[in-house]
């Protein structure tokens, strides 16, 4: 059974990404001292990105971009809201971008098949 809602377009997602992306990047840029200082691997701005999109995700089923964007994820099945577990599963495949760039016949990556969630239009 589908979820109530319009499927998201690959733009969308994309643009809410980067939302999200440079948000904690800004955010990270600020605390060591300015965009001069981001060279090279940072690993809290990885962490920051998967505390965000993680907990944001969990509390109201949409991260800082996706809700800038009018997105929201919910539970495949029956379009209900999600749960911590699943938002972990979710956050932890998405951070692997190939599985949130790879799709089935219903328009959902390996994160969402994994963590049975979809992301819909709110």
């Amino acid at each position: 059974m589908n979820p109530p809602g319009t499927r998201v377009t690959l733009g969308r997602r994309l643009v809410a990404i980067t939302l999200d992306w440079l948000a904690c990047y800004f955010i990270v840029a600020a605390l060591s001292g300015g965009i001069g200082q981001m060279s090279g691997f940072k690993p809290e701005l990885f962490a920051l990105f998967f505390a965000e999109v993680f907990t944001l995700t969990a509390l109201t089923g949409a991260s800082l971009g996706q809700k800038i964007f009018g997105l929201r994820v919910v539970r495949f099945v029956d379009g209900g809201a999600i749960s911590p577990l699943q938002a972990l599963i979710r956050t932890i495949f998405l951070v692997l971008l190939v599985t949130a760039v790879t799709y089935d016949k219903n328009g959902r990556g390996i994160h969402e098949r994994l963590s049975k969630t979809v992301l819909l239009r709110a």
